[in-house]
């Protein structure tokens, strides 16, 4: 078996095999999710009637990677139900429950875990319980084994296991990232899981037509001499620029210094961080309004410091002077796309940098932490009872 170019051999002796196997098996476990999703279809809807006739907001909630995922989801949330939707960290909730709980309102958590076993996790959904008015849970893993998967509570819950290979071997969360986010956006449109057959296959063929023959192109990317890198995108788009600054810092051991903003926030101030070492990741949006402000940064980059390399992606593909590569569909094949779709293609070229930079610079993708400072479940997080009428 050969990935990216590599024999299956020469990974594992790089360290880089799981990572590199659970980025290139992602369109095949999108369908896998696809079907997952439909087959429960009546049971998350009989779920989500009752939920979303009795809550006042819905709370996209996780930690680290998984925390992004609600990035993406909180507007399609919110347009689908017409009930106010929130990206909280669970990382924010447990430190500052008053902030985001009150006795007055009750709430749907919607609970996005790779493993299921962080600290945080489970302290997060038992101060929702103690707290809130009432919870609905709906809790989204890769491994039905973990704490979270086990959480007990007396409100009414639904559990959803993805596919045993979504739970990542590797420390970067690639598969887990990719498949909790579909698995979300698809709960989220659920009211016809039927029409978005066509959107599946636009994903999956694209992600597999690109990882089979544009890898050349992301570690190309990787060779550049670059120690700090940007991340760019809106809306929809904003959670996985996050996702792929986070993927190249942590890929590379923090060597990489990565920052992520959107297109506008970038000109507050943001932008002094570039400079000749600086890579530029745009990812781009697929919708004309929101396209006219990227491109308006972008037209307008050439001002002060200039970066090293610029590179566009997904889902919009085009021509730019000072773009030195655009990776996304051909021109007018975008509109196929629905936007909310389009995070899981920009996100592949990020993971690919990832891995790429990670093994140039003689790391170990699948643990790159050599100090231990980052593991693949968080550690060390004490849990501090919380005193209800403190609130």
């Amino acid at each position: 078996m050969e990935y990216l170019g590599l024999t299956e051999g020469d990974l594992k002796t790089k360290g880089a095999y799981h990572t590199a196997r659970e980025i290139m098996q992602q369109p095949d476990l999108w369908e896998k999710i696809y079907q997952l999703v439909t087959a429960h279809h009546k049971s998350i809807t009989s779920f989500l009637k009752q939920a979303l006739a009795e809550v006042d907001e819905i709370i996209l909630t996780g930690a680290g990677t998984s925390a992004f995922i609600g990035m993406s989801l909180q507007s399609v949330f919110f347009r689908e139900t017409g009930i106010l939707a929130r990206q909280i960290p669970t990382t924010d909730i447990l430190s500052h429950p008053q902030t985001y709980l009150v006795p007055q309102r009750s709430i749907l958590m919607v609970s996005f875990a790779r493993s299921g076993n962080s600290p945080e996790s489970c302290a997060t959904v038992e101060l929702a319980d103690a707290i809130s008015r009432k919870c609905f849970h709906l809790i989204i893993t890769c491994n039905a084994e973990g704490d979270l998967a086990h959480y007990q509570t007396k409100n009414e819950k639904y559990l959803l296991v993805l596919p045993p290979e979504s739970n990542d071997e590797s420390l970067a969360m690639t598969s887990s990232y990719t498949g909790m986010l579909l698995t979300g956006l698809l709960i989220a449109l659920l009211d016809a899981p039927g029409d978005y057959a066509d959107q599946i296959k636009i994903l999956a063929d694209t992600a597999r037509r690109f990882l089979k023959e544009s890898w050349p192109v992301s570690a190309s990317i990787a060779e550049k001499d670059f120690n700090r890198a940007v991340f760019l995108g809106s809306g929809v788009l904003a959670g996985a620029a996050q996702e792929g600054a986070l993927k190249l810092q942590e890929l590379t051991d923090g060597k990489i210094i990565c920052k992520a903003d959107t297109y506008l926030g970038f000109r507050h101030g943001p932008k002094a961080v570039i400079d000749e070492h600086t890579l530029i990741m745009y990812l781009f949006s697929s919708d004309a309004y929101a396209f006219q402000y990227e491109l308006d940064l972008l037209n307008g980059m050439n001002k002060g410091n200039r970066a090293l390399y610029q590179v566009g992606l997904f889902p919009r593909s085009f021509r730019h002077k000072d773009l030195d590569v655009c990776l996304g569909l051909p021109n007018g094949k975008e509109i196929l796309l629905q936007e909310d779709f389009s995070p899981l293609l920009s996100i592949l070229p990020c993971q690919l940098v990832g891995l790429f930079k990670s093994m140039q610079l003689g790391l170990m993708p699948d643990s790159p932490s050599a100090s231990g400072a980052i593991s693949r479940v968080v550690e060390g997080v004490k849990i501090y009872p919380m005193k209800l009428n403190h609130l």
